[in-house]
Protein backbone atom coordinates (compact mmCIF):
# COMPACT_ATOMS: atom_id res chain seq x y z
CA UNK A 1 0.00 0.00 0.00
CA UNK A 2 1.48 3.39 -1.23
CA UNK A 3 0.34 6.13 1.35
CA UNK A 4 1.51 9.07 -1.08
CA UNK A 5 -1.59 11.82 0.50
CA UNK A 6 -4.01 11.69 3.12
CA UNK A 7 -6.29 13.48 1.68
CA UNK A 8 -10.10 12.90 2.70
CA UNK A 9 -12.42 11.81 -0.34
CA UNK A 10 -16.27 10.79 -0.11
CA UNK A 11 -17.64 8.67 -2.11
CA UNK A 12 -21.73 8.22 -2.48
CA UNK A 13 -23.05 4.55 -2.91
CA UNK A 14 -19.39 2.93 -1.81
CA UNK A 15 -20.83 -0.12 -1.09
CA UNK A 16 -20.84 -1.82 -4.45
CA UNK A 17 -19.71 -1.64 -8.08
CA UNK A 18 -17.89 1.11 -8.79
CA UNK A 19 -18.39 2.96 -5.76
CA UNK A 20 -17.04 0.34 -3.34
CA UNK A 21 -14.05 -0.51 -6.28
CA UNK A 22 -13.26 3.07 -6.05
CA UNK A 23 -13.18 3.15 -2.14
CA UNK A 24 -10.62 0.17 -1.91
CA UNK A 25 -8.35 1.88 -4.39
CA UNK A 26 -8.11 5.05 -2.94
CA UNK A 27 -7.46 3.77 0.38
CA UNK A 28 -5.10 1.48 -1.16
CA UNK A 29 -3.56 4.95 -2.25
CA UNK A 30 -3.47 6.55 1.12
CA UNK A 31 -6.60 8.54 1.04
CA UNK A 32 -8.87 9.21 4.04
CA UNK A 33 -11.91 7.60 2.04
CA UNK A 34 -15.33 8.16 3.61
CA UNK A 35 -18.46 6.48 1.82
CA UNK A 36 -22.06 6.88 2.10
CA UNK A 37 -24.28 3.81 2.32
CA UNK A 38 -28.00 4.25 2.29
CA UNK A 39 -28.73 1.31 5.52
CA UNK A 40 -26.16 -0.53 8.24
CA UNK A 41 -25.85 -3.97 6.16
CA UNK A 42 -24.57 -1.90 3.33
CA UNK A 43 -22.35 -0.14 5.71
CA UNK A 44 -21.33 -3.70 6.67
CA UNK A 45 -20.44 -4.45 3.55
CA UNK A 46 -18.26 -1.25 2.89
CA UNK A 47 -16.49 -2.19 6.13
CA UNK A 48 -15.96 -6.03 5.34
CA UNK A 49 -14.53 -5.32 1.72
CA UNK A 50 -12.25 -2.92 3.01
CA UNK A 51 -10.70 -5.44 6.02
CA UNK A 52 -10.21 -8.07 2.89
CA UNK A 53 -8.52 -5.30 1.27
CA UNK A 54 -6.69 -4.24 4.83
CA UNK A 55 -7.51 -1.06 4.31
CA UNK A 56 -9.19 1.83 6.35
CA UNK A 57 -12.71 2.90 4.93
CA UNK A 58 -15.39 4.88 7.19
CA UNK A 59 -19.43 5.18 6.51
CA UNK A 60 -21.85 6.96 6.98
CA UNK A 61 -25.30 6.37 6.37
CA UNK A 62 -27.27 8.77 3.85
CA UNK A 63 -30.13 9.10 1.58
CA UNK A 64 -28.64 11.82 -1.03
CA UNK A 65 -32.19 12.51 -2.32
CA UNK A 66 -32.94 13.86 1.13
CA UNK A 67 -32.44 17.24 1.99
CA UNK A 68 -32.11 17.02 5.47
CA UNK A 69 -30.39 13.79 6.01
CA UNK A 70 -27.81 14.98 3.14
CA UNK A 71 -27.15 17.96 5.29
CA UNK A 72 -26.75 16.04 8.52
CA UNK A 73 -24.51 13.43 6.79
CA UNK A 74 -22.06 16.18 5.50
CA UNK A 75 -22.20 18.02 8.71
CA UNK A 76 -20.57 14.95 10.71
CA UNK A 77 -18.32 14.59 7.69
CA UNK A 78 -16.90 17.96 8.31
CA UNK A 79 -16.10 17.12 11.62
CA UNK A 80 -14.82 13.99 10.47
CA UNK A 81 -12.39 15.84 7.95
CA UNK A 82 -11.75 19.13 9.68
CA UNK A 83 -13.83 21.24 7.95
CA UNK A 84 -15.28 19.34 5.12
CA UNK A 85 -14.25 17.03 2.27
CA UNK A 86 -11.33 17.66 0.19
CA UNK A 87 -12.85 15.80 -2.60
CA UNK A 88 -16.17 14.33 -3.45
CA UNK A 89 -16.91 11.66 -5.74
CA UNK A 90 -20.57 11.39 -7.27
CA UNK A 91 -21.13 7.69 -7.95
CA UNK A 92 -24.82 6.70 -6.43
CA UNK A 93 -27.17 6.25 -9.26
CA UNK A 94 -29.45 4.53 -10.84
CA UNK A 95 -30.36 3.10 -14.10
CA UNK A 96 -34.26 3.21 -15.75
CA UNK A 97 -34.55 1.57 -18.72
CA UNK A 98 -37.61 1.21 -20.77
CA UNK A 99 -39.28 3.28 -23.73
CA UNK A 100 -39.86 7.09 -22.97
CA UNK A 101 -43.89 6.25 -23.50
CA UNK A 102 -43.84 3.43 -21.30
CA UNK A 103 -41.42 5.44 -18.17
CA UNK A 104 -44.14 6.77 -15.88
CA UNK A 105 -43.52 10.54 -14.66
CA UNK A 106 -43.13 9.22 -11.23
CA UNK A 107 -40.06 6.94 -12.32
CA UNK A 108 -38.60 9.34 -14.58
CA UNK A 109 -38.40 11.72 -11.76
CA UNK A 110 -37.05 9.14 -9.61
CA UNK A 111 -34.10 8.83 -12.44
CA UNK A 112 -33.44 12.23 -12.19
CA UNK A 113 -33.66 12.74 -8.39
CA UNK A 114 -31.14 10.09 -7.65
CA UNK A 115 -28.48 10.82 -10.72
CA UNK A 116 -28.71 14.42 -11.20
CA UNK A 117 -30.49 16.49 -8.38
CA UNK A 118 -28.57 14.53 -5.88
CA UNK A 119 -25.24 15.07 -7.39
CA UNK A 120 -26.05 19.21 -7.46
CA UNK A 121 -27.30 18.61 -3.34
CA UNK A 122 -23.57 17.42 -2.36
CA UNK A 123 -21.62 19.63 -4.37
CA UNK A 124 -23.41 23.04 -2.81
CA UNK A 125 -22.48 21.12 0.39
CA UNK A 126 -19.17 20.86 -0.35
CA UNK A 127 -17.86 23.73 -2.77
CA UNK A 128 -18.21 26.70 -0.04
CA UNK A 129 -15.46 24.73 2.34
CA UNK A 130 -13.61 23.85 -0.72
CA UNK A 131 -13.92 27.51 -1.96
CA UNK A 132 -12.87 28.77 1.23
CA UNK A 133 -9.36 26.31 0.94
CA UNK A 134 -8.85 27.62 -2.21
CA UNK A 135 -8.56 23.42 -3.49
CA UNK A 136 -10.86 20.39 -4.01
CA UNK A 137 -11.67 18.20 -6.70
CA UNK A 138 -15.58 16.74 -7.24
CA UNK A 139 -15.35 13.70 -9.27
CA UNK A 140 -19.44 13.19 -11.19
CA UNK A 141 -19.42 9.61 -12.37
CA UNK A 142 -21.24 9.48 -15.65
CA UNK A 143 -21.59 6.94 -18.45
CA UNK A 144 -20.97 6.48 -21.71
CA UNK A 145 -24.85 6.89 -22.14
CA UNK A 146 -24.07 10.73 -21.39
CA UNK A 147 -22.93 11.03 -24.45
CA UNK A 148 -24.93 8.31 -26.39
CA UNK A 149 -28.02 7.91 -26.30
CA UNK A 150 -29.34 4.66 -26.80
CA UNK A 151 -33.09 3.35 -27.35
CA UNK A 152 -34.74 2.07 -24.22
CA UNK A 153 -32.06 4.24 -22.33
CA UNK A 154 -33.78 7.80 -22.99
CA UNK A 155 -34.78 8.61 -19.40
CA UNK A 156 -30.90 7.20 -18.14
CA UNK A 157 -28.71 8.98 -20.58
CA UNK A 158 -31.08 12.20 -20.24
CA UNK A 159 -29.78 11.97 -16.27
CA UNK A 160 -26.25 11.87 -17.22
CA UNK A 161 -26.35 14.14 -20.15
CA UNK A 162 -28.11 16.51 -17.38
CA UNK A 163 -25.14 15.48 -14.98
CA UNK A 164 -22.41 16.45 -17.77
CA UNK A 165 -24.09 19.70 -18.48
CA UNK A 166 -24.02 20.40 -14.24
CA UNK A 167 -20.41 19.54 -14.59
CA UNK A 168 -19.27 21.00 -17.61
CA UNK A 169 -20.82 24.47 -15.89
CA UNK A 170 -19.50 23.71 -12.76
CA UNK A 171 -15.93 23.26 -13.96
CA UNK A 172 -15.91 26.29 -15.62
CA UNK A 173 -17.37 28.25 -12.46
CA UNK A 174 -15.36 26.93 -9.81
CA UNK A 175 -11.82 27.00 -11.59
CA UNK A 176 -10.91 30.36 -10.20
CA UNK A 177 -11.51 28.90 -6.82
CA UNK A 178 -8.82 26.78 -7.28
CA UNK A 179 -11.35 23.79 -7.65
CA UNK A 180 -11.40 20.80 -10.28
CA UNK A 181 -14.63 19.16 -11.66
CA UNK A 182 -14.24 15.70 -13.43
CA UNK A 183 -16.49 13.53 -15.08
CA UNK A 184 -15.31 9.86 -15.88
CA UNK A 185 -17.60 7.91 -18.85
CA UNK A 186 -17.65 4.20 -18.47
CA UNK A 187 -18.25 1.57 -20.74
CA UNK A 188 -20.29 -1.35 -19.57
CA UNK A 189 -18.77 -3.00 -16.27
CA UNK A 190 -19.74 -5.64 -13.29
CA UNK A 191 -21.33 -3.44 -11.07
CA UNK A 192 -24.80 -5.05 -10.59
CA UNK A 193 -26.55 -1.91 -11.98
CA UNK A 194 -28.60 -3.64 -14.50
CA UNK A 195 -29.87 -6.32 -12.98
CA UNK A 196 -31.42 -3.87 -10.96
CA UNK A 197 -32.41 -1.72 -13.68
CA UNK A 198 -34.34 -5.03 -15.38
CA UNK A 199 -36.45 -5.15 -12.68
CA UNK A 200 -37.72 -1.42 -13.07
CA UNK A 201 -38.51 -2.37 -16.76
CA UNK A 202 -42.04 -1.43 -17.33
CA UNK A 203 -44.61 -4.08 -18.41
CA UNK A 204 -43.76 -6.03 -21.07
CA UNK A 205 -47.39 -7.67 -22.88
CA UNK A 206 -48.81 -4.43 -22.27
CA UNK A 207 -45.99 -2.46 -24.44
CA UNK A 208 -45.91 -1.57 -28.24
CA UNK A 209 -41.76 -2.62 -27.92
CA UNK A 210 -42.76 -5.76 -26.29
CA UNK A 211 -40.67 -7.76 -28.64
CA UNK A 212 -36.96 -5.34 -28.27
CA UNK A 213 -37.76 -6.06 -24.45
CA UNK A 214 -37.84 -9.52 -24.73
CA UNK A 215 -34.32 -8.84 -25.21
CA UNK A 216 -34.15 -7.36 -21.95
CA UNK A 217 -33.25 -11.01 -20.65
CA UNK A 218 -30.08 -11.64 -22.72
CA UNK A 219 -29.28 -8.13 -22.09
CA UNK A 220 -29.22 -8.73 -18.13
CA UNK A 221 -27.73 -12.48 -18.78
CA UNK A 222 -24.87 -10.51 -20.70
CA UNK A 223 -24.15 -8.00 -17.75
CA UNK A 224 -22.97 -11.10 -15.40
CA UNK A 225 -19.50 -11.62 -17.57
CA UNK A 226 -18.95 -7.85 -17.53
CA UNK A 227 -15.54 -7.21 -16.46
CA UNK A 228 -14.69 -5.43 -13.18
CA UNK A 229 -15.09 -2.14 -12.26
CA UNK A 230 -11.16 -1.14 -11.80
CA UNK A 231 -10.29 0.56 -14.65
CA UNK A 232 -12.84 3.06 -13.35
CA UNK A 233 -11.58 2.99 -9.96
CA UNK A 234 -7.88 3.71 -10.99
CA UNK A 235 -9.74 6.40 -13.87
CA UNK A 236 -11.09 8.34 -10.53
CA UNK A 237 -7.65 8.04 -8.68
CA UNK A 238 -5.81 9.58 -11.61
CA UNK A 239 -8.56 12.34 -11.68
CA UNK A 240 -7.84 13.08 -7.96
CA UNK A 241 -3.72 12.52 -8.45
CA UNK A 242 -3.13 14.73 -11.80
CA UNK A 243 -2.26 17.81 -11.05
CA UNK A 244 -4.09 18.97 -14.30
CA UNK A 245 -6.79 16.09 -14.51
CA UNK A 246 -8.51 16.18 -17.97
CA UNK A 247 -12.50 17.46 -17.92
CA UNK A 248 -13.44 14.18 -18.94
CA UNK A 249 -12.53 10.38 -18.98
CA UNK A 250 -13.78 7.54 -21.07
CA UNK A 251 -12.99 4.15 -19.51
CA UNK A 252 -13.05 1.20 -21.60
CA UNK A 253 -13.08 0.16 -25.51
CA UNK A 254 -16.84 0.11 -25.48
CA UNK A 255 -17.21 3.62 -24.14
CA UNK A 256 -14.55 4.92 -26.66
CA UNK A 257 -16.03 2.79 -30.04
CA UNK A 258 -19.80 4.11 -29.31
CA UNK A 259 -18.36 7.97 -28.74
CA UNK A 260 -16.34 7.58 -32.35
CA UNK A 261 -18.94 5.56 -33.93
CA UNK A 262 -21.94 7.90 -33.30
CA UNK A 263 -19.72 10.96 -33.88
CA UNK A 264 -18.19 9.65 -36.95
CA UNK A 265 -21.33 8.20 -38.86
CA UNK A 266 -24.22 10.06 -40.28
CA UNK A 267 -27.35 10.50 -37.70
CA UNK A 268 -29.16 7.95 -39.80
CA UNK A 269 -26.42 5.56 -40.17
CA UNK A 270 -26.20 5.72 -36.45
CA UNK A 271 -30.27 5.24 -35.41
CA UNK A 272 -30.11 2.37 -38.20
CA UNK A 273 -26.97 0.68 -36.00
CA UNK A 274 -28.68 1.02 -32.27
CA UNK A 275 -32.12 0.17 -33.94
CA UNK A 276 -30.36 -3.10 -34.95
CA UNK A 277 -28.86 -4.07 -31.83
CA UNK A 278 -31.80 -3.52 -30.07
CA UNK A 279 -34.31 -5.29 -32.49
CA UNK A 280 -35.93 -2.65 -34.26
CA UNK A 281 -35.06 -2.98 -36.86
CA UNK A 282 -33.52 -6.09 -39.43
CA UNK A 283 -30.31 -5.96 -41.23
CA UNK A 284 -31.26 -6.67 -44.66
CA UNK A 285 -30.62 -11.00 -45.10
CA UNK A 286 -26.78 -10.53 -47.01
CA UNK A 287 -25.16 -8.44 -44.45
CA UNK A 288 -27.04 -9.75 -41.22
CA UNK A 289 -24.07 -11.24 -39.99
CA UNK A 290 -21.59 -8.27 -40.96
CA UNK A 291 -23.92 -5.70 -39.49
CA UNK A 292 -24.54 -7.94 -36.63
CA UNK A 293 -20.91 -8.11 -36.11
CA UNK A 294 -20.29 -4.19 -36.10
CA UNK A 295 -23.47 -3.60 -33.60
CA UNK A 296 -22.07 -6.24 -31.02
CA UNK A 297 -18.80 -4.38 -30.62
CA UNK A 298 -20.30 -0.91 -30.27
CA UNK A 299 -23.51 -1.53 -28.33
Amino acid sequence: MTTNTSKSVVITGANGGIGLAAAIELAEHGFDVIGTVRTEAAADTVLDAADRANVRIRTIECDVTDDEQAREAFERIGVLTDGGPWALVNNAGIAQPGAIEDVSGELAERQLAINVLAPARLMRLVLPAMRERGDGRIINISSMSGRVAPPFLGWYSASKYALEAISDAARREVATFGIKVVLIEPGSYGTGVWSTAMAQLPDRESSAYRDAYALADRVEEQSTGYPAPTPVARAVRKALTSKHPRARYLVGADAVGAVVFDGALPTPVSDYAMRLGVGLARAPKPFDRVVDGIVKRVM
